[in-house]
């Protein structure tokens, strides 16, 4: 054994002098694994640590050099060696104490010299800094906590303060100067500017103090809530690096303070450099493939600036094919989890998406094919399965880039060929590379003609259910996209029923492994398309139950599968809409409210849609609508986009919307609503999107102001002109409810505008609904706004007419909304008063004073306040307990 490591350490030794460092680091840990001496063991860790040193890799290096350094404290090459990294690592303090024991040992030496000279030059450069840093840094909190300096003051040392938190220098005397409890006090001044930059300056503090070396390596904890953790604090640091990166900021001194960028995409290198990396955990990989879908794409489109993404792939695409091309089963690779493969489609694919040119695509076309190459063309089995694998993830992500490398020479042949490979490993490989290439009917058509009697095979021969699934996945799949072979024919008209039963067979057995299972889902989601397997799936509670408990798990990458299942089964794309009181006693809500939770990129949006749709289908009726929200239904839609705001819309008109939507979830439903008040949506999501408005604004201001705030009303207006009348009455019922609210108030002050005459007119109306609602709003306006009672004569010559009508009528809420008008403007204007008891309304006015029947007793007061204001102005007198008009 000894022997085995020393031969493994000179031929390390050979490949470091010869500048191959990779192939000597691979050598020194190969004979790490297998030496049992120390002594051996610090001189490869010692060797180690030099390779790390050249790869940049400062942490490694570090802890390497240390591990040497304690079996042999007297090692001057590792005690450099980690002085080396501990300077690139910004730990002057410790680097200068190793370098200087060095140099003590050894004082002739000029490597150890010129380090000690170099760290001793650097840590003076860093005491002046931290000398002016800190006299910065005082002088902010000096004017941030001066609460008589002018605002706009405060808020340039508020983001000076932010800017300098960047810095380690800045940070460090944050932290010095007792900055947290400071910055406490800026989070209690009431004013949103300094606010912000109190919680961004805290974060960018942290950051500079902990380091992005050391909160990656706690990501890559092989604990989840660990990983989970760290994830959450890097993506907050983010969000404060980007909102930095918004506008330009400039201390008051003029001084141009660091460029958010630039720390940005050192954030996003650690991330890059994470992801090839044996030592983090597939959790922690998933952290860092997620942080890159939230932070690199452009967030729109029509930001003409997409050079993150273009960086990224420059930096990091080589190393994010390198883990899609990982075979879990082949030693050698990161550590993955199920979720990773797909996690790394969906990178791929927003990487993609965001390029701009032909240029630009080509370009990510050429390194994809380049390194699926140069994999494939090496002689070794491993590397042409990692090529294969590779193909198969960028076929599920950007599919015309995957197209292309599966054109590649002889990469088809290997896939048919592996099939019927005796090795389990290959024929998995093979068989998923399959199944994604058959999306396209062209190619579809080919493996039709070459892979289905293999398919069949080992559906039917293979004693590996893993496999067995996967072929029947790859059946399924090529049977939807329609071959013209005959075998594929009789296979879609024969057997669809006894694969479903295979497939829910399969779904149900525990002592399966997650991923077969969720390949079991998959089968389901192409067999469901028959009306025939739909059937005995709903029926079937324990395979529900069973895909359900899967959607709940881990296993991010089961979510789209059991998405278009549920698709299927509820018929989501026809009209005519199925029972869907199966699947809710099976539990589908509570699944869907996991899978809509679930923070993974394999909640993409084509997912989001399918869930989307269920909702939809599932709030259809009204009688099962109360079960849906006790479900928590009211949760799982909130992210989605026309189907799912349509749900919302059915939830919130028919169930009490501070029950469904708990909390501050309520405010989150508002802007989802207010997308379905669009012209390319139909009538019917219109009307709903209205209803559930005037629902939410009939709750509280601060509703109303959400509404508002989502530009809303000029929307809500529009529709007031609508010819249907549903939808007509149904906006100016939520004009109603937002009348309430100031902002709305003061725009039908305007005198520039018909809103009160479309008002006065739709009282006169003949549709009950629009009346009520029309002169609802004006009973508000009229109260809040007397000036505007002035104005209603000139509105129409018919306005006497309406507001008699709406006295005379049936309806008492009519008579009511009458009532409350008339006194408002016999309130507001002598004058009008004066119109109004010449008019028939004194004697209707009379009548109703006089009223004693209980329910009608708030038309029977406002009545008799109409009467007393006339009494008042001397308009009509009180005759013997009655009441006359001085003009009668």
């Amino acid at each position: 054994m000894s022997q085995d490591s020393s031969t493994l350490r000179e031929e390390g030794n050979n490949h470091f002098k010869a500048g191959d460092v990779q192939q000597a680091l691979s050598c020194y840990t190969k004979a790490l694994k297998i030496s049992d001496c120390q002594s051996e063991n610090a001189v490869l860790y010692r060797n180690r640590a030099a390779c790390y040193l050249k790869l940049e890799d400062y942490t490694k290096a570090e802890a390497d050099a240390t591990k040497a350094l304690d079996v042999d404290q007297g090692d001057l090459k590792a005690r450099f060696r980690r002085a080396q990294a501990l300077q690139k690592l910004g730990r002057l303090d410790q680097a200068f104490l190793d370098a200087q024991k060095c140099a003590q040992l050894e004082p002739k030496n000029k490597a150890f010299q010129d380090l000690l000279r170099q760290l001793g030059a650097q840590i003076q450069q860093k005491a002046a800094q931290l000398s002016s840093t800190d006299s910065r840094v005082q002088q902010m909190f000096k004017l941030l906590l001066d609460s008589s300096a002018p605002v706009s003051d405060r808020q340039k040392a508020a983001q000076n303060l932010v800017v300098l938190s960047r810095e380690d220098a800045g940070a460090e005397q944050i932290f010095r100067n007792d900055g947290v409890k400071l910055l406490q006090n800026l989070l209690d001044s009431q004013q949103e500017e300094l606010i912000l930059s109190a919680l961004r300056t805290l974060t960018m503090a942290i950051v500079n103090e902990v380091g992005m070396d050391r909160l990656c390596g706690v990501m890559g904890s092989a604990a989840s809530t660990v990983s989970l953790s760290a994830c959450h604090l890097v993506q907050v640091m983010f969000e404060a690096l980007t909102e930095g990166m918004k506008k330009e900021i400039r201390g008051k001194d003029e001084a141009i303070l660091p460029e958010p960028s630039r720390e940005l995409r050192s954030m996003l290198r650690h991330l890059i450099d994470m992801l090839p990396a044996s030592s983090v955990s597939g959790a922690g990989r998933d952290s860092a493939i997620n942080l890159l879908v939230k932070q690199v794409p452009r967030k729109s489109l029509k930001n003409p600036d997409n050079s993150l993404t273009l960086w990224v792939i420059d930096q990091g695409l080589k190393k994010i094919l390198e883990v899609a091309g990982t075979v879990p089963e082949i030693e050698g690779g990161p550590p993955l989890t199920d979720n990773t493969p797909m996690s790394c489609s969906v990178l791929l694919n927003k990487l993609y998406d965001d390029l701009k040119s032909d240029k630009e695509r080509e370009n990510f076309n050429k390194l994809c094919e380049e390194y699926v190459q140069h994999h494939f063309g090496r002689s070794d089995m491993e590397s042409k399965l990692r090529a294969i694998q590779t193909v198969s993830v960028l076929l599920q992500g950007p599919s015309d880039v995957g197209n292309r490398t599966l054109e590649l020479s002889g990469i088809m042949d290997a896939v048919i060929s592996l099939c019927a490979s005796e090795n389990i490993t290959h024929q998995q490989v093979a068989v998923e590379a399959l199944i994604h290439a058959a999306g396209k009917a062209k190619r579809a058509s080919f493996i039709t003609a070459n892979g289905v009697a293999l398919l069949k095979d080992l559906y039917k021969k293979s004693e590996n259910d893993r496999i067995r699934v996967r072929a029947l996945v790859g059946l399924c799949k090529l049977g939807s996209a329609g071959g013209t072979d005959f075998s594929m024919k009789q296979f879609a008209e024969g057997s669809t029923l006894k694969l479903a039963k295979q497939c829910r067979k399969w779904l149900c057995n525990e002592a399966l492994p997650p991923t077969s299972r969720r390949w079991a889902i998959e089968g389901l989601a192409y067999l469901t398309l028959d009306a025939d397997v739909k059937e005995d799936l709903v029926e079937d509670k324990k395979a529900l139950q069973a895909m359900f408990e899967l959607a709940k798990s881990e296993d991010k990458t089961v979510l789209y599968a059991v998405g278009s299942t549920l698709v299927n089964c509820t018929n989501s794309y026809d009209v005519e809409k199925p029972d869907p009181q199966m699947l809710l006693e099976a539990g589908v809500v509570s699944a869907l409210v996991c899978m809509v939770k679930q923070e993974s990129p394999a909640l993409t949006e084509a997912c989001r849609e399918c869930i989307a749709r269920v909702i939809l289908a599932l709030v259809e009726r009204q009688e099962d609508r109360g079960l849906v929200v006790a479900q928590g239904g009211g949760k799982s839609t909130d992210r989605g986009k026309i189907k799912a705001a349509q749900a919302l819309a059915k939830i919130t008109i028919t169930s009490n919307p501070e029950i469904a939507f708990p909390g501050e979830r309520v405010y989150e439903v508002v802007r989802p609503l207010v997308s379905l008040l669009a012209l390319d949506c139909t009538m019917l999501q219109n009307f709903e999107a209205l209803m559930a408005l005037t629902n939410l604004a009939g709750i509280s201001e601060r509703l109303r102001q959400k509404i508002i705030n989502e530009k809303a009303v000029p929307k809500i207006e529009g529709y007031m002109f609508e010819e249907h009348d549903m939808v007509r009455a149904a906006a100016t019922e939520c004009m109603c409810n937002l009348a309430l609210s100031t902002e709305v108030q003061k725009s039908y002050s305007a005198t520039d505008s018909d809103r009160l005459k479309l008002l006065v007119l739709y009282s006169g109306e003949d549709d009950e609904r629009l009346r009520k609602a029309a002169s609802g709003t004006l009973a508000v306006l009229t109260g809040e706004m007397p000036e505007l009672c002035t104005r209603i004569p000139d509105t129409t010559s018919h306005w006497l007419e309406i507001f008699q009508a709406l006295l005379l009528s049936e309806s008492e809420d009519l008579r009511h909304r009458g009532a409350v008008i008339v006194m408002n403007l016999m309130q507001a204007d002598k004058s009008l008063a004066e119109k109004l008891m010449e008019s028939e309304a004194l004697e209707i006015l009379s009548v109703l004073a006089k009223g004693d029947v209980p329910k009608q007793a708030s038309v029977q007061k406002a009545a008799q306040r109409c009467l007393d204001l006339a009494i008042e102005y001397g308009l009509i007198r009180n005759n013997e307990g009655g009441v006359n008009g001085n003009t009668v």
